[in-house]
């Protein structure tokens, strides 16, 4: 039995996520490593008006996740395995030891800017619900040209999707998602067409930055979303952090693995809960809580019944 760190991507941001971490010298340490890498304080990012940048809310993102693993470390509680959708694989990467954290701190901030000038309004990602993973790619197929680029871009559950590409690509996909249906169709709050071939040229550019970078074997079980196994090398965690940007998420694969790996508490990094829900039916016998939603000392009591459980296990 295994414990499960799950960091989110881009639209689980909130306003003052960052101001809600816990009240810890962990946490504190990792806002003043931000302030010292960064060169400003990074409690200015989480505001409503920041959080409209990609560049604020993917480094949120990072912050809050590494800084409240740090703090469930301190308390004598770490994963057995880590995994992120999106931008939650950098965290997941610092988490696993893969990573430096002051080298993911620049690289996101890079990632951020490459995806903000690539493509400014008329571009983005909507959450399609009700519909299998071959019906919503065969409806993308019909939309998709070059005048209106459309894909399917995540996979995070098996009737819950992402589409990402043009406004009117994507709403032509709804509609059609609609009348097959789909029972909800919902515009996310992201600015950018993540996950598919409009992002390629940004994902050559990670690479580049990559090459001046170490990253490391890790020291717990990084499961890549991008093609849902793990990864034990340095370089294929690099390739997989540079490239996720224009790779399709298959989070849903990558939870299953996770419990299949045996994993039977996952928990999710801030903010929000939607990893989640997404987990309830992989995790129907086993236990799915957030951070945003459970207090720290609660999730560390989690953990260590987990932890006792394994070790019982062990002497059976």
């Amino acid at each position: 039995m295994s414990v499960l760190y799950a960091f989110p991507g881009q639209g689980a941001q909130c306003a003052g996520m960052l101001h809600a971490l816990p009240d810890h010298p962990e946490a504190r340490r990792t806002i003043d490593e931000t302030d010292a890498n960064l060169g400003f304080d990074p409690l200015t990012l989480d505001s409503d008006e920041a959080l409209r940048s990609t560049v604020a809310v993917q480094l949120s993102l990072l912050i809050a996740g590494v800084a409240t693993a740090r703090v469930l470390l301190a308390l004598g509680r770490e994963a057995d395995m880590v995994a992120g959708l999106s931008i939650g694989a950098y965290p997941a990467a610092v988490v696993a030891g893969a990573l430096e954290y002051a080298d993911a701190l620049r690289l996101v901030a890079l990632r951020g800017r490459l995806m903000e000038q690539a493509y400014g309004r008329g571009y983005g990602m909507t959450a399609i619900m009700g519909l299998r993973e071959r019906q919503l790619e065969r409806l993308t197929a019909i939309i998709n040209s070059p005048e209106m680029p459309v894909f399917l871009a995540n996979i995070n559950d098996e009737m819950q999707m992402v589409i990402a590409g043009r406004d009117e690509a994507m709403e032509a996909v709804a509609a059609l998602a609609r009348q097959e249906g789909a029972y909800r169709c919902e515009r996310l709050d992201v600015s950018s067409p993540s996950h598919c071939a409009l992002l390629d040229a940004v994902a050559a550019e990670l690479t580049h930055a990559f090459k001046g970078i170490r990253v490391r074997g890790p020291h717990l079980t990084y499961l890549s979303s991008s093609v849902a196994r793990p990864l034990f090398d340095g370089a294929a965690i690099a390739d997989d952090l540079a490239l996720n940007v224009a790779r399709q998420v298959r989070w849903h694969e990558t939870v299953r693995l996770a419990w299949e790996r045996g994993a039977r508490l996952l928990i999710e990094m801030p903010s929000g809960n939607v990893l989640t829900r997404l987990a309830g039916d992989v995790f129907s016998n086993g236990l799915a809580v957030s951070t945003s939603d459970t207090a720290i000392s609660s999730i560390g009591t989690l953990m260590q019944r987990e932890q006792d459980g394994a070790i019982e296990s062990k002497r059976r």
